[in-house]
């Protein structure tokens, strides 16, 4: 009689592990795919709330992160990747890299006027240092934001009540506080803003030899939390240009080119002035740190009737915003 005897097989069954190559594919689909998303949100204006707001923030830098992927996908050979996230790079180069390049300026023909802004954080900006600035830039009018009582009384020590004898102060010893200094005569206007965020003084400039311009010292909420809201009315509320009237709004914004909410200010026809100069890259926020700052947030807009000669940042020791100092020509009349 035949016998089989049983062999006992054993051992375990393995999946095979994916492949270096496999690895590296997934990874470039995942960097196109979120180019792409970052691309498709900024092109259509889609802005979601809260921390959306915040992150829309980064879309110069998102640009960088495009070429990554781009990179990354080549050497992965990821093809369909590599062109979304080409694709990517070229839609967001379309609204970032304009930021860089200088545009036509209106043939204004009336007086100059040299502009300074400057956040003065909670009024602890070092009073010295900013006193050095306007000294050497020599501003006809300046727009301070987060003023306080202090801050009017270390200036006012410090003399730049001689050089700048016009005001319209609004100090608060919160980051509400702001403020107009002019060389120029200069008539309060009524309030505009909420009432619940910070104070926006607006006031008429008598400049000499030139048509008056209505002046708005800028400064809304931090789309935070809550806040987002309230930021975004105070945007809103902002005063328009207007035929037989010049306007000039400076300040802090809190909002950048890639907030929804700031291009429809500027839809309006206002004409950014680092940006109309080719500076609109340059970053304002925070300042004072080891690392440059990573985000503009500061802005001059101007009647689209006015031209830009120079707009350049400046540090000023004790604050986390640079100063913004622009030098505008005016037109010789506000008819138009």
């Amino acid at each position: 009689m035949d016998t089989q005897v049983g062999v006992e097989v054993g051992g375990e069954i393995r999946s095979p592990a994916p492949s270096p190559g496999r690895k590296r594919r997934a990874f470039a689909w995942l960097l196109a795919g979120v180019s792409v998303v970052w691309a498709v949100f900024r092109l259509t204006g889609i802005e979601l709330t809260g921390f959306g707001t915040l992150l829309s923030t980064g879309t110069p830098y998102a640009v960088l992160g495009a070429v990554v992927a781009v990179l990354v996908a080549v050497l992965s050979r990821a093809r369909w990747a590599a062109t979304l996230a080409l694709a990517s790079v070229v839609a967001l180069s379309f609204v970032v890299l304009p930021r860089a390049l200088p545009s036509a300026q209106p043939s204004a023909d009336g007086p100059s006027l040299r502009l300074l802004s400057v956040n003065m954080r909670f009024g602890r900006a070092d009073v010295g240092s900013l006193m050095a600035l306007v000294r050497s830039a020599r501003p006809d009018v300046i727009s301070v934001q987060e003023l306080s009582p202090r801050a009017v009384e270390g200036l006012a020590a410090a003399g730049l009540g001689d050089l700048m004898p016009y005001t319209h102060l609004e100090p608060h010893w919160s980051a509400a506080g702001s403020g107009i200094y002019s060389r120029f005569p200069l008539t309060p206007l009524a309030p505009f803003a909420p009432g619940e965020g910070h104070r926006m003084p607006y006031a008429k400039i008598e400049v000499p030899g030139g048509p008056p311009v209505e002046l708005v010292d800028v400064h809304t909420v931090a789309p935070l939390g809550r806040d987002i809201g309230l930021w975004r009315d105070g945007l809103r509320s902002l005063p328009r240009p207007e035929a037989g009237t010049i306007r000039i709004l400076a300040g802090d914004y809190n909002a950048t080119f890639d907030h929804a909410e700031f291009r429809a200010v500027l839809g309006h026809g206002w004409v950014d002035a680092a940006d109309a100069t080719g500076k609109g890259l340059i970053t304002t926020w925070p300042a004072g740190r080891r690392l440059p700052p990573l985000i503009t947030i500061d802005h001059v807009l101007v009647d689209p009737r006015v031209a830009v000669g120079h707009a350049s940042v400046h540090d000023v020791a004790g604050t986390d915003h640079r100063a913004v100092f622009t030098v505008l020509r005016l037109p010789s009349s506000a008819a138009g």
